[in-house]
């Protein structure tokens, strides 16, 4: 086997801008995150959220009234760090599938992640099922997103390999059949079910609980971390399957460890949160436009991003149109498609393509 080749380092111009992001991507966060637990119908000043978060810390503060800590520790809180982990999966996931893919339109559905989670979900509510009380509907979801695509992947071999488009071609044939079984599932529902399944699928964190963000943490944490081990090979895929496996990688071995770290943070991600669309389609495709397609900051910094837009989206879905709120999925579809469109067009003309 030939020996192993360093990945293409990026040039010293695009170093930089990378190291400038992701100081600004935490700072972003910190700041979106401590403007989130205060706002809300129940308003609590920036001074009293910081003396709070060091009063449990055992580092001076003091604590908040009753209601005040209440709110902020068992209502806003899970759902800012919900919404935090749940864009850092769904972000992370976008980078992992368009170097996959070697095309910034990849995203998780594609694969038929999202499609197949959601039929899972749907089946539960529409048949009632409730075997595991309040996490029927998480676990329902996990569970079909993950057999979905280990069933594409499965279809998609022949000959012992997985071609691109042959993967890509599969995802939408399972994606049509499942909104086939979505559909058929609505139609034998109820209207109590119904109505749960319609929110279910719009979007949402306004059910964030600590014990969601328990459950979703280990499959988050284990995506996030591996993903950035796929960076080098990453880069080398992206000179083609040919020269990347003259550089000593196993291309099959690298697609079926993507897929399957892919599958973890999306399905672990729509599980708790329902469908939410454009997180992993714009933010890694906005991040390659700023600081180039090395996936050493790609990865991470996708993470990094979902989780900010995540949880600035979530911020505006709740306060926008007070006291009513968004669905959050709707708003980031609202936002996102329009965006995606300038982007499409602007990448065109100045570059005649997608980066």
């Amino acid at each position: 086997m030939p020996p192993r080749a360093k990945a293409p380092s990026l040039p010293r111009t695009r170093r930089t801008p990378a190291a400038v992001l992701t100081v600004a991507l935490v700072v972003a966060l910190t700041v979106l995150t401590l403007v989130s637990v205060g706002s809300g119908a129940y308003a609590i000043p920036l001074t009293d959220v910081l003396d709070s978060l060091l009063h449990r810390a055992g580092l001076g503060g003091a604590p908040l009234d009753r209601v005040g800590e209440s709110v902020l520790w068992d209502v806003r809180l899970p759902r800012v760090v919900l919404g935090a982990l749940v864009g850092a999966s769904l972000g992370c996931a976008g980078a992992l599938m368009q170097g996959m893919f070697g095309n910034p339109l990849a995203e998780p559905g594609v694969i038929g992640i999202s499609s197949g989670a959601a039929v899972g979900a749907v089946a539960s509510i529409a048949l009632g099922l409730s075997f595991l009380g309040d996490w029927t509907v998480a676990a329902c979801a996990f569970t079909s997103g993950l057999a979905t695509v280990l069933v594409v992947y499965v279809l998609s071999r022949s000959g012992g390999r997985t071609e691109v488009v042959t993967l890509i071609l599969t995802g939408i044939a399972v994606n049509a059949f499942a909104g086939a079984l979505i559909g058929l599932f609505l139609f034998f529902a109820d209207n109590a079910a119904l109505t749960q399944i319609t929110f279910w699928q719009l979007g949402s964190l306004a059910q964030a609980t600590w014990p969601k963000v328990l459950a979703v943490l280990p499959c988050a944490l284990i995506g996030l971390l591996l993903a950035p081990r796929y960076a080098r090979r990453l880069d080398l895929l992206a000179l083609g399957e040919r020269p990347a496996r003259h550089l000593g990688v196993d291309v099959e071995r690298l697609r079926l460890a993507l897929v399957l770290v892919v599958a973890l943070l999306t399905a672990a991600a729509v599980a708790v949160a329902g469908v939410i669309t454009f997180v992993g389609l714009l933010v890694p495709h906005l991040l390659r436009m700023a600081a180039g397609p090395g996936h050493r900051f790609l990865v991470p910094g996708s993470a990094l991003g979902g989780a900010v837009v995540l949880v600035a989206a979530d911020l505006t879905a709740r306060t926008a149109v007070a006291p009513a709120e968004l669905p959050l999925g709707v708003l980031t579809a609202l936002i996102g498609s329009p965006f995606f469109f300038w982007l499409l067009r602007r990448t065109r003309r100045r570059q005649g393509g997608w980066a």
